[in-house]
């Protein structure tokens, strides 16, 4: 962000600086120059004065690749309070959207005061759970119309610890930046939810051979204010609404659902984005084509069908519709930016990690940026679909500013980059988690 200083000249922060030019600000900034031998090298003076903008030397600082700002330096801490939330980053507030700290992550199941809030409308200003209803139409051979009550009588119940990701997860660090909400790291989680299966009450309604995908609406309120606006209407192709881990919640943690979470019913389906889990679930409309409601058309919710450099421009003919979410990390222990006692040498340090439909085989870790990797303790997720946790003991050499890098790698093979695949939405970025730490001289 930049800021004007006393003497009436606009500053820019580092981060808009390196968005710009990133090779540029390092010769700016630090006085760090790029050859084609090494990864990136800082003369005397750049090293001094990295060094103290870190608050400490940088044992590993041959390693650092060009362009590369120090995470002590790229992140901010900005709290937002919202009633029933604690310490969430505010990052936008109409409509109210906001994510969670990575340090505050670190349960295994997310606290229901620290779930991430990603809204599209306004939430409903009222609402009364004897009352509620869900409506089952479309491509079905007997509709149905079910209260929560009803819901919880004629189908069984079940609970599961699953995550949920916004597709934009990590658009703070494109660039060129992609419009949006400029998400960090914190638009994840992973509570334990209690509902019906949504493929049980589909199956209820009786599924046509027509049916091809799932339209879903919702009782929140377009920004605009006109009642014939949807602010979003999302669905997901059968195969993946009959998944048995997808559910229609009334439940979180055992408690009611949040009502930024989208009280007192939604979809829950895990591993693909979280614009798929509809909140404030009103109806579930069977369709024998793909969903075109809001934000399902154009270029919402979309990558490109193939890579594209920063910048590009993609025919939006060329996008395709985000389902299973990339394999990715996070570094929940110690907080970035922790100084350590004088003659600290070893660490634990731990987090999670998911992969979408996948699940995660192998969680390595880095201190000398990505030159050398240590395998960590990779736990199995208590069921399909929840993050699993990961742990490892680092030892550090010398005293200095050290940075930790986690790095995911699922089933299938796929492994988290170093950089990020840009697309011109900010979506889907998996690159490393880094955080920061110092160990006193």
């Amino acid at each position: 962000m930049s800021s004007r200083n006393t003497t009436g000249k606009i500053e820019r922060g580092i981060c808009e600086l390196y968005a710009d030019d990133p090779e540029r600000a390092d010769a700016l900034v630090f006085g760090r120059r790029v050859d084609k031998n090494r990864r990136g090298f800082l003369k005397s003076t750049g090293l001094a004065a990295m060094a103290a903008a870190v608050g400490a030397v940088i044992p590993y600082q041959r390693n650092m690749p060009g362009g590369l700002i120090p995470a002590a330096l790229a992140e901010t801490t900005d709290a937002f309070v919202i009633e029933g939330k604690d310490g969430l980053t505010v990052l936008n507030d109409r409509p109210i959207n906001a994510e969670t700290p990575a340090h505050l992550l670190d349960d295994d199941v997310t606290p229901i005061d620290r779930h991430f809030i990603r809204n599209n409308g306004h939430p409903p200003q009222s609402v009364d759970t004897k009352t509620w209803m869900l409506e089952i139409d479309g491509e079905v051979d007997t509709p149905l119309r079910l209260t929560i009550d009803q819901l919880r009588e004629q189908f069984e119940v079940v609970s599961l610890k699953l995550q949920l990701e916004c597709d934009g997860n990590g658009r703070s660090s494109f660039n060129p930046p992609a419009r949006g909400n400029q998400w960090s790291v914190g638009a994840i989680a992973n509570s334990e939810w209690t509902g019906v299966r949504y493929a049980d009450v589909l199956r209820a309604a009786g599924i046509k051979s027509t049916a091809v995908y799932t339209a879903q609406y919702g009782a929140d309120t377009h920004l605009s204010g006109q009642p014939d606006k949807d602010s979003i209407s999302r669905g997901m192709p059968i195969e993946k609404a009959l998944d048995p881990h997808n559910l229609i919640a009334f439940e979180m943690n055992g408690k009611p659902i949040h009502p930024m979470n989208g009280a007192p019913l939604r979809v829950v389906a895990p591993g693909w984005p979280g614009s798929c889990s509809h909140k404030w679930l009103q109806r579930i409309r069977v369709r024998d084509v793909v969903h075109d409601g809001a934000k399902m058309t154009g270029t919402s919710y979309r990558v490109p069908k193939y890579p594209v450099a920063p910048g590009q421009k993609v025919p939006k003919e060329d996008f395709r519709i985000i389902e299973s979410m990339p394999v990715k990390s996070l570094i929940t222990w110690p907080q970035s930016g922790i100084e350590l006692a004088a003659g600290t040498r070893k660490l634990g340090v731990r987090g999670h990690a998911w992969a979408g439909d996948y699940s995660v085989s192998k969680l390595d870790v880095s201190i000398d940026f990505g030159a050398s990797w240590i395998d960590a303790k990779l736990d199995r997720a208590p069921n399909r679909y929840s993050w699993q946790r990961w742990q490892a003991d680092i030892e550090f050499p010398v005293a200095g500013y050290y940075e930790v890098w986690a790095r995911a790698t699922d089933e299938q093979g796929n492994q988290q980059p170093f950089a990020i695949a840009w697309n011109p939405k900010g979506y889907l970025n998996n690159s490393l988690h880094r955080i920061a730490l110092r160990i006193a001289a």
